[in-house]
Order: structure tokens, then sequence, then C-alpha cells
């Protein structure tokens, strides 16, 4: 659905971003450069606000006719939302997801640049620009890996003898909480990377069984689905009904099978249910 010369261009558009505004500031921000949105512990800095402004001009150059829904431009305008379901193309972008990572320091941070086209997502990339590698996937032509210029194919199906995955427990409500860890002991190994970035690449090559998502942000999730899906996983609402970029309630579930993605609905669905 997009050529492979705009596929690399829009990779070469968020390394770039990662180079020159990301990388450089990394372990070197100051008390001005870091603000918080909607909670003390959810920040902005300004290396978010600028790769973003850097990604989305340089992929304009190659899609022109698309619209823009960046995290930060939408905090600021929520209406640009509506443009993921109602415009024929769009370019989600996610400049520094893990951005309380980023600015504590830690390595655990990456760029999500999605493209959706009516509303569908038909190219995603998780990149990592610490190591300057990424997963990607175009819709119908499955999922890879590049790590130091060797492209690899994904494929996160395999036999998994416990649940271990994802669950980011500080985004739920206490009751919700509470009710989570009455089922903790039915997982194998669960934990929170604070990352939706790494959480879904280390879904995408199946070192965990699945990851829940509490809180529908495209930015955070529309690569991601996309990857894990042709990767040969499964991404669907905990209640089972079809995950789509511009649906932006509910709790998703990815699983690298529909086995693991079974076993994980049976667990939660009744912790969810008395919401």
């Amino acid at each position: 659905m997009l050529s492979a010369k705009i596929i690399e261009n829009i990779i070469d558009a968020v390394r770039e971003a990662g180079r020159s505004e990301i990388m450089p500031r990394f372990r070197k921000l100051d008390a001005a450069s870091i603000n918080s949105k909607s909670a003390p512990d959810d920040l902005v800095t300004i290396a978010d606000e600028n790769a973003e402004k850097l990604i989305a001009a340089l992929v304009r150059q190659v899609l022109p006719e698309a619209d823009f829904v960046g995290e930060e431009a939408s905090e600021k305008d929520p209406s640009l939302l509506s443009l993921i379901d109602g415009s024929e193309m769009a370019v989600i972008i996610d400049p520094v997801d893990g951005t309380w990572n980023y600015a504590n320091g830690l390595a655990t941070f990456g760029s999500i640049i999605a493209v959706t086209r009516r509303g569908e997502t038909v190219f995603g990339l998780l990149y990592d620009p610490v190591m300057d590698d990424w997963i990607a996937a175009e819709k119908g032509s499955g999922a890879w890996s590049v790590t130091t210029g060797d492209r690899r194919v994904l494929n996160c199906t395999k036999p998994q003898d416990g649940l271990s995955g994802y669950i980011p427990f500080n985004m739920f409500s206490p009751d919700v909480k509470k009710n989570l860890f009455e089922v903790l002991p039915q997982f194998d190994r669960v934990a929170s990377l604070r990352c939706s970035c790494h959480e879904y690449r280390m879904l995408a090559q199946g070192h965990v069984g699945f990851c829940i998502a509490a809180s529908l942000k495209p930015w955070d999730h529309a690569a991601g689905a996309l990857i894990v899906e042709e990767a040969g996983g499964v991404a669907r609402l905990i209640d089972n009904t079809p995950y789509r970029p511009g649906v932006f309630k509910g709790t998703m579930l990815t699983a690298i099978s529909e086995d693991v993605f079974e076993n994980v609905t049976a667990i939660l669905q009744p912790v969810f249910a008395k919401q």
C-alpha cells in the first residue's frame, strides 16, 4: 500500500529525529526542558516536541496528502484525533514513547509511527534511537526487524509453558488494581516497561506472551497492534471486538497466539466485568 521508497523515507525521518533531537538530549535534560501534562508522571520534554515537528515535516515531503496526528499536537488540539477515521490517509506519531523513562535516564524508550488509510493501519514502525534499530510491518506483507543492517522476518507465535507478559498496573483504577492482584498467581511473570514501543517489540519477537493496553491512545498502539498481527499474533479488545486506531475506549489485549489470547482473556474478563 506504500511504496518501498516511501517506507524507507519514513524510517529515515524517524532515524533523523533520533539522531538530531532525541539522543543528544538523553541524560542531559534540565528541569526547564521537562513538563507535566495530565499527571505529575505524565511527562513531555523538549525532545518530544522537537522530534514530533521534525518527523512530521520530513514525512510530509513524501506523503503531502496525509493528515498528521502527533501525540504532542493532539494534546493541544484533541480534535486532531478525528482525522484518523475521517481522513483518506493519516500519519500517527509518538516521537518519544516512554518519556518518563527517557526523562529519568532509562534507555527504554522509542519512537512510534503508524500510517492509516480510512482508519485502518497499513504501516507501523517501532524504532529504538539508542541502538538505531527497528521493527516494522506493512499490512499483508508481514513484520520484520532490522539490526545493524540485518533484516529478519518476525514470527512471534511459539509455545508458551506459562503466561508471561505486560500489565500496566499504574494506569488502572484502585478497584481494578485490587482485582488484578487477586488473579496474579495465575500468571507466570508480569511486568511493565512503561514503554509501549519496547513492550510491542518484545511481544512481536515472541519473548513474552501478551500485553495489556489500559488506555487506547492511538500513538501508543496503532503500530504495535499491526506489527503483532503481521508477526502472527492477535490484537483485539478484551471483549473480543476488533481494534482500530480510531477506537479510544476499552482495554486491548495483544498476544502471540489465539490460544494465549483466550487463556489471558479467561483470567482477565471477570476482572474488567466488575468495573
